[in-house]
């Protein structure tokens, strides 16, 4: 199923994409029983996936991206942690942060796993059991903030607002047996930047999932990044950065395209309380 959250009429629905274009809506919950009604739908607004409850990022999952930027294998997942106020929609802007600001962000195509069971110490042969599905992501990063302006941790220059679009839907995992079997890419304004496979992580999905499970409980709305491939703008010369007026969009084979204009944030004006 490829199910996709929508505005139509000033509510907000779950419905069912089909190859054809045609959208149905589903009735029930994201983590619980959804049912087709085969009722065809507008869809006005197409919005993320879902309100991530936790977004857990892994970093250098990579070989070829560990390569470009000369770092050693890590011998555990690189674990951060984007805020919920990141997420951003399809088709909606990507800000340029003004209030902090940078000059250097960057983009990051990522395929994201969404937890749909509570689980807790899971083993890596039930790891996929507890996945509810897959969405494409751009894990977009504010390098000077990340790098100088974090104290020598990223979530600073991971956190700004708009920093994570989700979408275009959310594939559920029988569609997909193997998510360490898909291409990945990102075209910045018509160019191809990213082009891989997620056979080049270092820790594979179900790898992933009995690591931060590990004496730790994950709740189904958990959104796992899983890391970024080579090509980033950061580690091109001269490095490329994302600009007012770029457009960038996300290619997961079997999910679809995530696109998001890039547009400056206007920094509102600080008042006394």
């Amino acid at each position: 199923m490829r199910i996709v959250r929508f505005q139509t009429g000033g509510h907000v629905h779950l419905g069912n994409e089909h190859g054809d274009g045609r959208v149905t809506l589903l009735e029930g919950d994201l983590f619980g029983t959804l049912v087709d009604s085969g009722e065809p739908v507008r869809v006005e607004k197409r919005l993320a996936p879902l309100e991530p409850r936790d977004i857990l990022c892994i970093g250098l999952n990579y070989r070829k991206h560990a390569e470009e930027g000369k770092q050693a294998i890590p011998p555990h997942p690189v674990l951060f942690m984007k805020n919920s106020g990141t997420v951003q929609n399809p088709g909606d802007p990507i800000l340029l942060p003004r209030r902090l600001e940078s000059r250097e962000v960057d983009y990051e195509c990522e395929l994201a796993v969404v937890i749909g069971r509570e689980c807790r110490n899971v083993s890596r042969e039930a790891a996929l059991d507890h996945v509810l599905g897959y969405c494409c992501a751009n894990d977009v990063s504010a390098r000077d903030w990340q790098r100088q302006g974090g104290g020598g941790q990223w979530c600073r220059g991971k956190s700004f607002a708009t920093f994570c679009p989700l979408g275009p839907v959310l594939v559920t995992r029988d569609a997909i047996p193997d998510p360490n079997a898909l291409r990945i890419r990102t075209i910045l304004n018509g160019e191809v930047m990213q082009d891989w496979s997620t056979g080049d992580m270092i820790f594979d999905v179900p790898t992933l999932i009995e690591f931060l499970s590990a004496s730790t409980v994950l709740r189904p709305g958990t959104v796992i990044l899983t890391g970024t491939p080579h090509g980033v703008g950061a580690a091109r010369t001269p490095p490329v950065f994302l600009r007012a007026g770029d457009s960038v969009s996300i290619e997961i084979e079997g999910i679809g395209t995530l696109t998001n204009p890039v547009a400056e944030e206007q920094a509102p004006l600080l008042t006394g309380v």
